[in-house]
């Protein structure tokens, strides 16, 4: 038994600045974080494109960003949300400016603003073309200095410890205890015993064939929330990023920042025809649903695998000061960017919906919050606004920690059991969790992807179930491991989204069934539950 103040499970920027609060505010307390890889392996470091946040007051403003918000969202969004996250983002930007992050500054010294799909004006702050990185690794670097944080790397987390373990407790689960993790190196699962648990676990992309998300980004937090009752909602917008390298390989891809688009680039097809004006009057710059969707139609209208993102007519000198690292990556695949064109698909990139969480980050079971990506805040409604996710997770890591610091802490007085596996053996192969992985993953991307219709989704239902039935006996009878477990949460966050896809009954934001009116009707403006 591991007893903590506060459980902090994932190591991206929700789950390290909370915890950065929190360690620094309330130095009598203690405060682990749980990665299940190394502590720098979060979605956190690979977002290429930056913090949207208001900083030129003679440009832009407050009311802008929240329209802009808004008109991406689509009509779902929830304003005073949107209100409360955009007005509080600058202080948030300023502190991870004085833990060290350093963003681009012009000649004048003054913040070098980006501009990205679906903004009016530029806002977006950046550190070239890896924003993610050097955020990620500034706040390490404050993390270590606090003596009363650890971070237990290699750790994978099982399931959150509600009243369904306490012997003889009411099964209804109310209250979440801290959760039982499995130590990767010993192979022990170990029971962490907590005040407060606060999931930052991030995304969902590994549930596609094709994602920008790292391999970790399996659905572990919203399945795990799932599994204890809480309430998920809108699991059915998954944004699809428009702009990701194609190399013909399943897989993470590597991805093609949507600043690119803002720095002027192209899209074209197979002929050299720039279609986005054909669909939208903001051409490239049209939010990231509607660019997915037309190069989906330009794809399936032509037959071809990609299509191409033209940066041959850019400052390709200013462009590699931007975009060192894409610059580089396609020269290791020998895409010269001066005179070629990149080849691009869309992929699976950020879920809008998750853990559904009040404003302090509270979920619907005591003692459980969540903030970051799998959380469901109300700011992303139908669709996410570029780089809104990385300030949102700053603010709802801040307001967590602003709502903890003030509760007081309970007596240990429940008595919670160990892990109990007996009667389970070690598995001798894993050829049916590699198989049924990729399974799952061709079943997401063929049936469940940016355009779907009611037939498609029924039959994912169907196969859903047999690879559920399949792993469900394994889980039960062998030794777990962090493949069947990924694999178990994966179906889980499947069957969410499959689910709430069925239930949604208007194309609407990221979601499109070619068997739904294209027409907004009142009667279906609002959001989705659990199951």
């Amino acid at each position: 038994m591991v007893s903590v103040d506060y459980l902090v499970i994932g190591s991206g920027i929700a789950g390290l600045s909370f915890a950065l609060k929190m360690a620094h505010k309330c130095p009598d307390r203690t405060v682990f974080i749980v990665s299940k890889a190394d502590e720098d392996e979060s979605n956190t470091k690979y977002a290429q494109g930056g913090v949207a946040s208001v900083s030129d007051l003679g440009e832009d403003s407050y009311q802008k960003h929240i329209s802009d918000t808004l008109i991406a969202g689509d009509g779902l969004c929830d304003a005073a949300i949107v209100e409360m996250v955009v007005k509080e983002g600058p202080e948030r930007v300023r502190e991870l400016m004085s833990w060290g992050v350093r963003f681009d500054t012009g000649k004048n010294g003054r913040l070098a603003l980006g501009r990205e799909g679906g903004h009016s004006v530029h806002r977006i702050l950046h550190h070239k073309d890896n924003t993610g990185y050097e955020i990620e690794q500034a706040l390490l670097n404050q993390v270590r200095q606090r003596p009363n944080i650890r971070i237990f790397q290699h750790h994978f987390a099982i399931d959150l410890i509600t009243e369904h373990q306490l012997r003889g407790a009411n099964p209804v689960p109310t209250t979440c205890y801290g959760a039982y993790v499995l130590d990767q190196k010993s192979g022990i699962v170990e029971t962490f015993r907590a005040e407060y648990t606060v999931l930052a676990t991030g995304g969902v992309g590994m549930v596609y064939g094709h994602t920008t998300n790292p391999i970790i980004a399996t659905g572990d937090g919203i399945a795990m929330a799932y599994r204890a009752g809480a309430q998920i909602q809108d699991m059915e917008f998954v944004q699809f990023h428009p702009t990701v390298l194609y190399d013909g390989k399943a897989g993470r891809s590597f991805l093609i920042s949507e600043a690119v688009r803002g720095f002027g680039a192209y899209l074209r097809n197979k002929k050299g025809h720039r279609f986005m004006t054909d669909y939208d009057t903001r051409a490239e710059l049209a939010p990231r649903d509607i660019v997915s969707r037309c190069i989906d139609q330009e794809l399936k209208k032509f037959g071809d695998p990609c299509v191409f993102l033209d940066c041959t007519h850019l400052d390709i000198k200013a462009f590699k000061a931007h975009f060192p690292n894409i610059y580089d990556e396609c020269r290791t695949r020998h895409i010269t960017i001066e005179t070629d064109w990149i080849p691009i698909v869309p992929a699976a990139h950020y879920l809008c919906g998750g853990i559904v969480v009040d404003p302090n980050g509270r979920t619907t079971i005591n003692n459980l919050f969540a903030c970051g990506e799998c959380s469901r805040t109300g700011l992303h409604g139908a669709n996410r606004l570029a780089s809104n996710s990385l300030l949102e997770a700053l603010v709802y890591a801040h307001n967590i920690f602003e709502y903890l610091e003030h509760q007081e802490r309970f007596p240990e007085s429940l008595t919670i059991p160990q892990w109990d596996d007996t009667g389970t053996r070690f598995a001798k192969e894993n050829i049916l969790i590699k198989h049924n992985t990729a399974h799952l993953q061709a079943l997401m991307q063929d049936y469940v992807g940016i355009v779907r219709s009611t037939d498609r989704l029924h039959k994912a239902i169907k196969h859903l179930d047999v690879i559920y039935s399949e792993i469900e006996v394994l889980y039960r009878t062998m030794k777990v491991d962090v493949g069947i477990c990924e694999l178990r949460n994966m179906i889980n966050v499947a069957h969410l989204i499959i689910g709430q896809c069925l239930k949604r009954k208007e194309n609407i934001g990221g979601f499109y069934n070619i068997d739904l009116e294209p027409i907004k009707n009142s009667q279906y403006l609002k959001n989705t539950d659990g199951l």
